[in-house]
């Protein structure tokens, strides 16, 4: 698919984006904004972004020098009228179009710095704490402002869902738009057999894997414990766990007690992580909660099956037996699933990939906001 082209009355006046968010460091949030305005800016939309605390980071700074404008704005703990003047004076200066707001807060702002003025306002979920308790006064709040607010958003249909259970908002006001990312790059065979003599991991080892910060929402013991399980009754395979985090103690201290130091291999935090993606077999995504994973559409993009807990956004695109397999959050599941994994087939990853292109691409996932964007404004998307 290719994306929409926007064409206005005044074709040398591009649609106007502001879009509002904590900030622009590294994360999925920030990765979701950067994907759209790279992957859709150009002639016909003119992309802000305002960051309401926190640094401009790496991702705002590539932004930046691509020549995108961002305000760098101070958040108090509390809603302030000061914040909300700041915002408004951005969008009326600038003659924004249209206010995104990038999860709750940002968008609440985004919504009382928007009135009075022409922009219309789009406010996007990107996913859900755990647990998700929202509080009576929010959905007070929240009756009160959504019914002036244009388009919602959410990364999926359980997203959605929530938006509707816990915040109160009509289901047919929200639309789903799916993340989109960009493939990640193929490694050559050198880097992966480099990787293998680094990681002490045998050519002929089914590598299963995950990249993702190591925190108990992200539940890597049930993942390590599965694999365990597993590795008693198929010892030629590997575990290999991407990623830094607070629950790194613990999982050590896990690994140890279960004797699989020698095929659990924890590697820290890697900046640029595509060649352990294209080191996996399998993927593995073992959370308490998801929206919709970066980590899991970069493994589809390389032509990974993954094994998914059955939550969230996960069972959403992991939907077909091809792509992978849905498990409940136990270590029984776990094991049986990884222990029906054999090396998967050129075949199998063809029909991953493939997939990733249809519904999960920066093209297909920019087209839907395109085609919003001009939606909103009456300029006619082709």
């Amino acid at each position: 698919m290719t994306s929409a082209t926007i064409t206005t009355n005044q074709t040398t006046k591009p649609l106007r984006i502001l879009h509002i968010t904590f900030d622009m460091g590294i994360g999925g949030t920030e990765q979701v904004i950067k994907n759209l305005i790279e992957g859709s800016k150009g002639e016909q939309l003119k992309h802000h972004i305002c960051c309401l605390e926190g640094p401009v980071g790496p991702w705002g700074k590539s932004l930046q020098e691509q020549g995108i404008t961002i305000f760098k704005l101070q958040r108090e703990p509390k809603i302030t009228w000061k914040l909300i003047k700041q915002l408004h004076e951005i969008i009326v200066n600038e003659a924004i179009d249209i206010v995104h707001g990038h999860q709750y807060t940002p968008f609440v702002f985004g919504f009382f710095a928007s009135r009075l003025t022409k922009a219309k306002v789009i406010f996007t979920e990107h996913g859900r704490l755990f647990p998700d308790i929202v509080s009576r006064k929010r959905k007070l709040i929240n009756k009160l402002i959504f019914p002036f607010v244009d388009r919602v958003t959410a990364i999926s249909k359980a997203t959605r869902q929530a938006l509707v259970k816990n915040e109160g908002i009509p289901a047919g006001k929200i639309a789903v738009i799916y993340n989109g990312i960009y493939p990640v790059p193929a490694s050559s065979p050198e880097r992966l057999n480099q990787l293998k003599q680094e990681l002490d991991i045998p050519a002929s080892a089914t590598v299963f894997g995950t990249i993702a910060r190591l925190d108990p929402i992200k539940n890597q013991t049930l993942m390590i414990k599965g694999f365990a399980d597993a590795y008693q009754q198929n010892p030629d395979m590997r575990l290999v766990i991407v990623g830094d985090g607070p629950d790194r103690p613990n999982l050590e201290a896990l690994i140890t007690e279960l004797q699989v130091t020698d095929v659990v291999k924890l590697t820290g935090y890697k900046p640029q992580p595509a060649d352990y993606i294209n080191l996996f077999d399998v993927f593995l995504l073992t959370s308490k909660t998801e929206g919709t994973s970066m980590t899991l559409l970069e493994a589809m993009s390389a032509g990974k099956p993954s094994i998914v807990t059955r939550v969230g956004g996960n069972p959403e695109i992991i939907s077909e037996d091809f792509l992978g397999t849905i498990i409940s959050e136990n270590e029984q599941a776990l094991c049986k699933s990884i222990l029906s994994y054999s090396q998967p087939t050129q075949e199998f990853s063809e029909s991953v990939q493939q997939h990733f292109y249809q519904q999960y691409s920066v093209e297909v996932f920019t087209d839907h906001f395109t085609r919003m964007y001009s939606s909103l404004t009456g300029a006619r998307a082709q």
